[in-house]
């Protein structure tokens, strides 16, 4: 048995949505998810998939929703936004204790650390980079209504909507007072941007959260920050994430940035080619990387107190006081950005 997983009933909803499935099926935690779970699922024919469910436990229903995110992948799906293939939604309770959804498993690399990048090719790095700020744009590209997401959230006041819901996150998940993530959020309150136009907006978009292969991205994944708003929430948020090797003065940490590795694109390089690709000006661009870092704070905290109530699992290998200094740690880079 794998906690998370009632795998009598689980393998009798694959039966029925995956026509070519043979059992029985082996079932497999995937490192990596700190917040909704993910699952390997293989047959006895050697086919895989993957499935995906909330943590374990009471969570904020909002931020964990199965059939937000089964309903954005399936809307991509003949987009230019590359996702997997989607088998079905169960919100029937009985069958897993929560909703899940069940997708095609992508062969590839999930580059989550600098350690991850040094398994791509020198040569495939900068063509990986380019296609990251492609897909990016012509995720901004999309009209939302045309795909059916034009409900997905409300289009306008993006930040002021993000503000109550991570203020409430953290108001929930807090164990400790952090000053800097109180002063940070009264500065970017007060100095909040006027949106200009709405777009799709994922919210996690990282390397982190892509499968790449053959010099180029196979799939976005991780949906479950999802909406519609400011597009430059999500430019402000992977620059966070697009460190430079000197930046960096001593590599090999499992937790530094897939970038940091070296041969990628540079930040500057990142912005040129999203500037010339949507017509979108980011001279402001370091009061979302602000903002992106408190917001990150945010999730950060009730990641760290769901493991500390055991909310995500047992036996997880996990340094509760490294997450807990890394909320610290991003909430004093938020103020630094606004600082500068």
């Amino acid at each position: 048995m794998i906690e998370g997983i009632n795998e009598v009933e689980v393998t009798r909803f694959l039966e029925t949505h995956v026509p070519v499935l043979a059992p029985p099926v082996q079932y497999s935690l995937i490192a990596g998810g700190h917040s909704n779970l993910t699952y390997r699922c293989e047959d006895s024919a050697g086919n895989a998939y993957v499935l995906r469910r909330p943590p374990l436990g009471h969570v904020l229903q909002s931020a964990h929703d199965m059939s937000r995110e089964h309903k954005i992948i399936h809307a991509l799906k003949d987009s230019a936004v590359p996702v997997p293939d989607n088998f079905g939604l169960c919100q029937d309770e009985s069958v897993n204790d929560s909703d899940f959804y069940l997708m095609s498993f992508v062969d590839g690399l999930v580059l989550n650390n600098s350690n991850d990048a040094e398994k791509v090719p020198d040569g495939e790095r900068r063509s990986i980079s380019e296609h990251v700020v492609e897909i990016l744009c012509q995720l901004h590209a999309i009209d939302p209504d045309e795909v059916g997401l034009g409900d997905l959230g409300r289009k306008e006041a993006y930040l002021e909507r993000q503000f109550k819901r991570w203020t409430t996150q953290w108001e929930a998940s807090k164990t400790h007072e952090i000053p800097e993530m109180e002063e940070s959020c009264r500065i970017l309150k007060e100095r909040m941007p006027e949106q200009i136009g709405a777009t799709i907006v994922h919210g996690d978009y990282r390397l982190g959260n892509m499968i790449v292969g053959d010099g180029e991205v196979k799939a976005i994944l991780d949906w479950e920050l999802c909406t519609l708003g400011d597009p430059l929430a999500d430019v402000g948020y992977i620059l966070n994430n697009w460190v430079s090797r000197e930046e960096v003065p001593e590599l090999g940490e499992s937790d530094q940035a897939p970038t940091a590795a070296g041969g990628f694109f540079s930040r500057d390089e990142v912005i040129s080619i999203y500037e010339n690709k949507t017509g979108r000006d980011l001279s402001g661009i370091n009061y979302y990387r602000a903002f992106s870092h408190w917001r990150l704070a945010a999730i950060g905290q009730g990641v760290y107190k769901r493991y500390l109530v055991g909310a995500m699992g047992e036996n997880r290998d996990v340094d509760l006081d490294r997450q807990k200094e890394n909320v610290s740690v991003r909430a004093r880079s938020a103020l630094q950005l606004l600082s500068s």
